[in-house]
């Protein structure tokens, strides 16, 4: 018989709901920011509320569907920056950007897992547009407080 693929959804919500949770929030101590992003992107594929990829990411924006947008800064064309800002800015769309598209592209769903849980087969990701959250968590508090404590900060 053949084996039936597994999609990355299916990954998180067993390895969610199962006996090794992939990102525990409790008993160490603060969670960063990039920790609480990894965790919300990962609750947001479990309900596939992500889209991944300039072009639908694009399309998300400037509908104003986007709830959170995750930019990577390492990527090779520098007018997508300007681009996904300039639309963020415009909507009022919060933006997160991190330094690396393969660390992106693995927080959502993009790799394959082996046994050992592991990623592997990583693809890059220049930009990731969140639209449904999912579960309430811990982690998006913190990235909700982040976002409240820079527009303090600006004003």
């Amino acid at each position: 018989k053949k084996k039936k693929k597994k999609s990355t959804k299916q990954w998180y919500q067993r390895r969610v709901r199962g006996k090794t949770v992939v990102m525990t929030a409790v008993g160490d101590g603060p969670m960063s920011l990039m920790e609480a992003l990894r965790e919300t992107l990962k609750n947001a594929v479990i309900v596939d509320g992500v889209t991944r990829g300039l072009r639908e990411s694009v399309k998300r924006l400037d509908k104003r569907e986007a709830l959170l947008c995750v930019l990577a800064e390492s990527t090779d064309e520098k007018n997508i920056l300007k681009l996904v800002e300039a639309l963020c800015r415009e909507h009022g769309i919060n933006l997160i950007k991190i330094d690396d598209a393969k660390k992106l592209g693995e927080w959502t769903g993009l790799c394959k897992i082996d046994k050992e849980g592991q990623a592997r087969k990583v693809v890059r990701c220049s930009c990731a547009v969140v639209h449904s959250f999912g579960t309430e968590s811990q982690a998006l508090d913190i990235i909700n407080d982040h976002f409240k404590h820079s527009v303090a900060a600006e004003a």
